[in-house]
C-alpha cells in the first residue's frame, strides 16, 4: 500500500471518528462537562485530520494520488 493510500486510510478513520462527536454533540442529553471534552476531542482529530491533508498534498508528484487522475 502506497503512503497516500495509507494517508487516505487515516483521513478516512479521522473523518469517521469527527461526526461520531458532531452526532453525539448534538444529542439533547449530553452534559456541558462531556460536551467540552467532546470538543475538544473534535478539535484534536480536526488538527489531526490537517497533518494528515498536508502531507498528502505534498506528496511526491510523480506518484500519482490514488483518486486523481491526471490532466492533460
Amino acid at each position: 500500500m502506497s503512503e497516500a493510500e495509507q494517508t487516505q486510510q487515516r483521513l478516512s478513520e479521522l473523518s469517521r471518528r469527527l461526526e461520531e462527536g458532531a452526532g453525539r454533540l448534538g444529542a439533547d442529553d449530553l452534559e456541558p462537562d462531556e460536551a467540552m471534552r467532546l470538543a475538544g476531542e473534535c478539535a484534536d482529530l480536526a488538527s489531526q485530520a490537517a497533518v494528515e491533508l498536508d502531507r498528502l498534498t505534498r506528496h511526491s508528484p510523480g506518484d500519482p494520488v490514488p483518486g486523481q487522475e491526471e490532466l492533460l
